[in-house]
């Protein structure tokens, strides 16, 4: 699923490489992936580019590498009627996204609707409707959320899943990570581990039902987001220079890792 964050045109670019690899066996670039090639071949692949065309239309910046990271807040998340960013996590309070709002940002469509956190059981909008149309038609083994952040790629644990699927995930994402670093690819250092943790026992649960949970629910999918890096600048975040060619290398390995799970485990859920 490509970014229904506007703003993260990462996983756009990611698919659309991933399109030309199925078709080709190479990238855009031309660099090979027969590896990536013969592992698309051996399964039914759904390919949704953009999550969010309104969004995506109304971003000024195709790509943020090398720029402040201030930037991408702003057309990402919108600003306040004074001017003020909305930032994170404050941009999530505010559904619809309407009232104190200058500039609307790209995590919305037009009406001001953020599909990872929609009404999930009576969605608001036509994207999210037909998301889960499509997770629910087809019954995915695994699904990913693409997103982008300041930060080194790596996969988030889901909340409102089963815990036999979370430590699915983190197995998945402790493996991607490792292979990041051996690539010589940006990884999550200090021992990365995305674990599957239990909710809170005192007040579960911990996290929000999102996108990621309603996919689930919908139709039994392993779902997960990805983190890309934008390759911003950022001095409180330190992290090697991104360019693009990295940012292609580092959403091409995420689906080789994607598919050497699928192919070692599908269909054996517990």
């Amino acid at each position: 699923l490509g970014p229904v964050h506007g703003q993260e045109g990462e996983g756009i670019a990611g698919l659309v490489n991933l399109i030309r690899v199925a078709e080709t066996g190479k990238d855009h670039r031309g660099k090979e992936w027969a590896g990536l090639k013969s592992s698309m071949d051996q399964c039914r692949v759904i390919i949704i580019p953009c999550g969010n065309p309104d969004g995506r239309k109304r971003c000024p910046y195709d790509g943020f590498v090398g720029l402040p990271g201030e930037i991408m807040t702003k057309y990402g998340q919108g600003t306040h009627s004074d001017g003020t960013l909305w930032r994170w996590p404050e941009a999530k309070s505010l559904h619809p996204m309407k009232g104190d709002v200058a500039l609307l940002g790209a995590y919305y469509n037009n009406d001001g609707i953020n599909m990872r956190h929609d009404d999930f059981f009576l969605p608001m909008p036509e994207e999210t409707r037909a998301i889960l149309k499509v997770a629910r038609d087809e019954a995915p083994d695994m699904t990913v959320s693409l997103h982008s952040h300041n930060y080194p790629p790596c996969i988030l644990q889901p909340a409102h899943v089963p815990y036999f699927m979370k430590e699915r995930v983190a197995v998945l994402a402790n493996r991607l990570n490792d292979h990041y670093k051996n690539q010589g690819l940006p990884y999550m250092a200090d021992g990365w581990q995305s674990k599957a943790q239990v909710d809170d026992e005192k007040f579960p649960p911990r996290g929000s039902f999102n996108l990621i949970s309603a996919l689930h629910h919908i139709s039994g999918t392993m779902s997960f987001t990805f983190e890309c890096c934008h390759g911003t600048v950022d001095d409180r975040i330190k992290m090697s220079p991104v360019d693009y060619d990295t940012i292609v290398d580092i959403q091409l390995n995420l689906y080789q890792e994607m598919f050497n799970y699928l192919l070692a485990n599908r269909l054996c859920w517990e």
